[in-house]
């Protein structure tokens, strides 16, 4: 008795169905929420900026989707253990403060050597961290390894305080908190 060409044809279909069913209830399923807002006091102390910087680091930034703090191996992007040390010898002529923005605001700029290219600017959309949650963010990655120096009020060659939304500082000028922004590297006419 031979089975009819459309039945086979069901049954493979059919087959195919329960197996990818099978296959798609074996995944762990994980309920997103949208990320809680933040809210942020102008008067918040460095070590207050740490404490909310982790909370954006593990929440709304989404930083350990990707990112690891003490892993070894291989990892989809570098890890962030004792990253405020590395931060000041990474690209000449920055500190850890310039090197840590660029790397949020221009992820794809310096590449770490042994890593693709990958990660999000997270100041605009999907992520969009505000300028002063980056803050928070540089000073509790500045407490990886090292003493958080940053303040609210301290600027970098993408953010300004006191300048319009978005506003870098103007280059060879000395924004508020005597830090002065250096080139990025690699810039120009390429």
């Amino acid at each position: 008795m031979t089975v009819p060409l459309i039945a086979r044809i069901g049954a493979l279909i059919l087959a195919s169905t329960a197996f990818y069913t099978y296959v798609g209830q074996m995944v762990p399923q994980k309920m997103v929420l949208p990320p809680e807002e933040t809210v942020l006091n102008t008067e918040m102390t460095t070590a207050e900026m740490v404490t909310v910087g982790r909370q954006i680091f593990e929440g709304k930034g989404l930083c350990v989707t990707c990112h690891t703090l003490g892993k070894s191996g291989a990892l989809r992007f570098p890890d962030l253990a004792g990253v405020a040390t590395r931060a000041k010898t990474r690209v000449p002529g920055f500190s850890d403060i310039d090197y840590l923005a660029q790397a949020m605001y221009e992820p794809n700029t310096f590449i770490v050597p042994g890593f693709n290219p990958g990660m999000p600017e997270i100041n605009k959309p999907p992520i969009g961290l505000s300028d002063q949650e980056i803050l928070t963010v540089i000073a509790y990655l500045q407490s990886l390894g090292g003493t958080p120096t940053v303040t609210l009020k301290t600027a970098h060659r993408f953010y300004s305080p006191g300048a319009p939304t978005g506003a870098a500082p103007t280059p060879g000028t000395v924004p508020p908190g005597g830090a002065v922004p250096a080139p990025a590297p690699g810039r120009g006419g390429k």
